[in-house]
């Protein structure tokens, strides 16, 4: 090979595609870290908080925390998992739900909706829990491959899963209002599990008796660590898990912020920063 290089000269002309997750960085030697809890870390950095986040042409990150894309997944569609699929998915597990075993996601939008493909993708049956009336939701749900979908009264689908499933072994509230967790709480099983992802402000009532002698624990899951990262991308791959996004622009962004205000995104924005 006649072409030599310039020296002193780092090599390299070929890379991977890597992602920047929420959790940014954590001390890597807390009870948390060591123990494969590193979102617990009291010490952690998380982007787009604590650090800079992605809103721009280049970012910095820990290379402890950047995670490969696997070869062949698109980018674009991809990116949200790097959030929103690594949450419901940890969330899943930690609901403990076996295959075959009945689940509900409580919420179809952007988190829910990508729980249903991960719920299918691990072998779960699934009730779906979408807004009164939302028939739109309801068929999308169905497409995604919910078996049942409930969406009457917000303050009943506890006694209608019940009823027409006899409970469930665990449920995913991935929508930020009290009551829906409160009727996830009635939705499940004797032994079963409440996952909480959302963060609504308030209280929840929680029946001491029922959880008891129900033998019911309620649980939170904040967002995963790299190691559910890795698992989530490798699934996604598997199974073709993609997320619905929209391009849009940098320069677009306080647009983009108005129309999340107002309801008028459907699945998930991704900032496209080529040129052309």
């Amino acid at each position: 090979w006649d072409v030599k290089p310039e020296l002193p000269r780092i090599p390299g002309h070929e890379g991977d595609i890597i992602g920047v997750p929420w959790l940014h960085s954590t001390c890597l030697h807390c009870e948390y870290c060591l123990t494969g809890r590193e979102t617990l870390c009291k010490q952690q950095t998380t982007s787009g908080y604590s650090i800079d986040g992605c809103f721009a042409e280049y970012v910095l990150m820990d290379g402890n925390f950047a995670v490969k894309l696997p070869d062949g997944m698109d980018p674009y569609k991809s990116a949200p998992l790097y959030c929103a699929g690594v949450t419901v998915y940890k969330a899943l597990k930690v609901s403990q739900v076996r295959p075959g075993e009945w689940v509900s996601i409580v919420g179809v939008g952007g988190l829910g909706s990508v729980a249903i493909k991960y719920a299918v993708a691990m072998g779960m049956r699934i009730v779906a829990v979408v807004a009164p009336n939302d028939k739109t939701a309801v068929q999308l749900s169905k497409d995604m491959g919910a078996e049942e979908v409930y969406d009457g009264p917000s303050d009943q689908h506890g006694k209608w899963i019940q009823e027409k499933v006899g409970g469930v072994q665990g449920a995913i509230v991935t929508v930020p209002i009290v009551a829906a967790f409160e009727q996830a709480f009635q939705s499940v099983k004797r032994g079963g599990r409440v996952v909480a992802v959302a963060l609504p402000n308030g209280k929840m009532a929680v029946p001491i008796v029922d959880c008891v002698l129900g033998g019911i624990e309620l649980v939170g899951s904040i967002v995963g660590t790299r190691k559910d990262l890795q698992e989530c991308l490798d699934i996604a791959k598997l199974h073709k898990i993609e997320c619905k996004v929209q391009k849009r622009k940098l320069e677009e962004i306080n647009d983009i912020f108005e129309d999340m205000l107002n309801y008028r995104i459907s699945g998930r924005i991704v900032l496209d920063f080529t040129t052309q």
